[in-house]
C-alpha cells in the first residue's frame, strides 16, 4: 500500500492508493486541520491509528506547501518542518518522498479527465509546447510543466514569494495600502485567500462590511467575501474580488510567457474553483491578454481551471506509481 499526503496552509488531506496505470486509484482519504496538530508525525499517528486495515506501507508521497530541499521542507505557513528520512525511521515507510505541492499538482495534469477540469479560455493551443501552473490557496504556488519528448515534467518553483508588481493606478494604491502593514509585498500577499481578506479591508476602507461581518474565523474570511461578491451582496467585495481577479490574470498571463505555456495554463488551489464565473469575466481575460507585442502569443495560450478536489494527491499518487514501478522517468 501506497501512502499520498497533501500538506497544505489550512488543510492536509491524507489517503492511500493503488499503483495502476495510467491513472492510480486512490482510497479512504481523509481531511484534517493543519493547524490542529503539533507536527505531520502527530498528524499522521492519526491517520495511521483510524487506518487499522494497512498492514504495511511501501512508500509514501508527500506533496507540502513549501521549499523542499535533500527531501525536508520548512513549511512556508506553518510552523512545521517535514524530514523524509524521520517519517521513514518513525513509521518504518522504507521509502518517503517530499515534492513541493505545486509539482505534485504538475503531475496530476496529464491523468485528469475532462469532468476534473473546466476552461475558462479555449486559445489554440499547441500540444507540443509546455504547460503552466498557477495556484492561488493559503498561499501562492506556481510551478512550469517543461515538454521533454512526450512527457511533461514540472519543475520547482517559489515564484509565488516574488515581488508584487502593481500595473494600474488601482493596483499601486492597493500596493500602498498594504506596505502600510509590511515593508515587501509578494504576490502571495494579494493573490491568495489572506491577500483576498487584504484587499476585502483596502476596498471596504472605513465601510463596514454587513454580510462578512458576520464570519468569525478569519479563515473563513476569503469564502464569505467570495460568496457575498458573486452574489453582489455588497459593492466593495464585488470591488475587491474584482480587484483579485484582474490581478491574478496578469499574473497568469506573465507565467504564461515566462513558461512559453503554449500548450495552456492550469490554475489550481483551493480557491480556483470558487471563483470560477469571475475568471470568465473579461477583468480576468483582459488583463491576462494585455501584454502589448506578446498579446497575440499569450491570447493563443488555453486556460483551464482544475475542479477535482485531490490534485496533489492524484499526482503524488502518479509519483508513487513511478516509484514502485521502478521507472523515474515515465
Amino acid at each position: 500500500m501506497l501512502l499520498v499526503g497533501d500538506i497544505g496552509g489550512t488543510k492536509t488531506l491524507l489517503g492511500f492508493c493503488e499503483p495502476l496505470t495510467p491513472r492510480p486509484i486512490i482510497h479512504h482519504v481523509q481531511r484534517f486541520s493543519t493547524l490542529d496538530y503539533h507536527s505531520l508525525e502527530d498528524l499522521l499517528s492519526v491517520f495511521l491509528r483510524t487506518s487499522s486495515n494497512v498492514l504495511t506501507l511501501e512508500a509514501a508521497i508527500l506533496g507540502v506547501a513549501g521549499p523542499v530541499r535533500n527531501n525536508a521542507s520548512a513549511l512556508t505557513n506553518v510552523p512545521w518542518h517535514v524530514d523524509a528520512s524521520q517519517l521513514s525511521k518513525e513509521f518504518g515507510i522504507p521509502e518517503v518522498y517530499v515534492l513541493n505541492d505545486l509539482v505534485a499538482m504538475g503531475y496530476a495534469v496529464p491523468v485528469l479527465s475532462s469532468d476534473e477540469l473546466s476552461i475558462v479560455h479555449a486559445g489554440r493551443p499547441d500540444p507540443n509546447g509546455n504547460n503552466a501552473l498557477i495556484a492561488p490557496g493559503t498561499g501562492f504556488g506556481e510551478t512550469t510543466l517543461v515538454r521533454v519528448g512526450d512527457q511533461l515534467i514540472p519543475v520547482a518553483s517559489e515564484a509565488g514569494h516574488a515581488d508584487f508588481t502593481a500595473r494600474t493606478p488601482l493596483e499601486k494604491n492597493l500596493l500602498e495600502f498594504l506596505k502600510s502593514k509590511s515593508d515587501r509585498i509578494s504576490n502571495e500577499h494579494v493573490l491568495s485567500g489572506p491577500g483576498l481578506t487584504s484587499i476585502h479591508q483596502f476596498t471596504h476602507s472605513d465601510a463596514a462590511c454587513a454580510v462578512v461581518g458576520q464570519v468569525k474565523k478569519p479563515k473563513d474570511f476569503p469564502a464569505a467575501i467570495i460568496e457575498t461578491a458573486l452574489a453582489k451582496g455588497c459593492k466593495y467585495c464585488v470591488n475587491a474580488l474584482n480587484l483579485f481577479v484582474g490581478a491574478l490574470g496578469a499574473e497568469a498571463g506573465n507565467h504564461g510567457l515566462r513558461s512559453l505555456a503554449t500548450a495552456g495554463i492550469y490554475i489550481g488551489g483551493g480557491m480556483a474553483s470558487r471563483i470560477l464565473p469571475a475568471l470568465r469575466s473579461p477583468i480576468f481575460l483582459n488583463a491576462f491578454r494585455e501584454k502589448r507585442q506578446l498579446e497575440e502569443l499569450v491570447t493563443s495560450m488555453p486556460i483551464t481551471v482544475i475542479t477535482t478536489p485531490y490534485p496533489v494527491l492524484i499526482g503524488a499518487s502518479v509519483v508513487a506509481r513511478n516509484l514502485v514501478q521502478k521507472d523515474p522517468s515515465d
